[in-house]
């Protein structure tokens, strides 16, 4: 289990260096994935998988609370990607998809932070 948690962290520290580094980039990528292939989206449903494993792998580790909170957004989100009614994820996505490039690097500033912590609680990382 703890494997897959720091793997969690490896996605996330990917997902967010990508989006502090060059945002607009990696939104036009995930624009134009969307609008050519939707059904992409069922992918998602593996979101809420990670975040399962999240809720059932964190119990023994320190910011718990946060583990928990992480792990049911990600299963909603995923589940709302996934299988949500279409015209309201459509008005999500296009909302998502149209911010300004510091709001991305916001997130991807909040992902790296996750994936450090994450690795911390694993006691993977220790800062002296």
């Amino acid at each position: 289990m703890e494997y897959v948690l720091a793997a969690i962290s490896g996605i996330w520290i990917a997902d967010g260096l990508s989006l502090l580094v060059a945002p607009k980039q990696v939104i036009a990528r995930v624009r134009e994935v969307v609008e050519l292939s939707p059904r992409i989206l069922k992918w998602e449903a593996f979101a809420s998988l990670l975040g399962l494993i999240l809720l059932l792998g964190t119990q023994d580790l320190s910011y718990h609370l946060l583990w928990l909170i992480i792990g049911a957004s990600m299963v909603l989100k995923g589940l709302f990607l996934a299988w949500g009614p279409e015209p309201l994820r459509d008005r999500v996505l296009t909302w998502c998809l149209q911010r300004d490039d510091i709001d991305y690097r916001f997130w991807g500033l909040g992902l790296c932070t996750l994936a450090i912590l994450l690795l911390h609680a694993l006691e993977w990382f220790t800062p002296r």
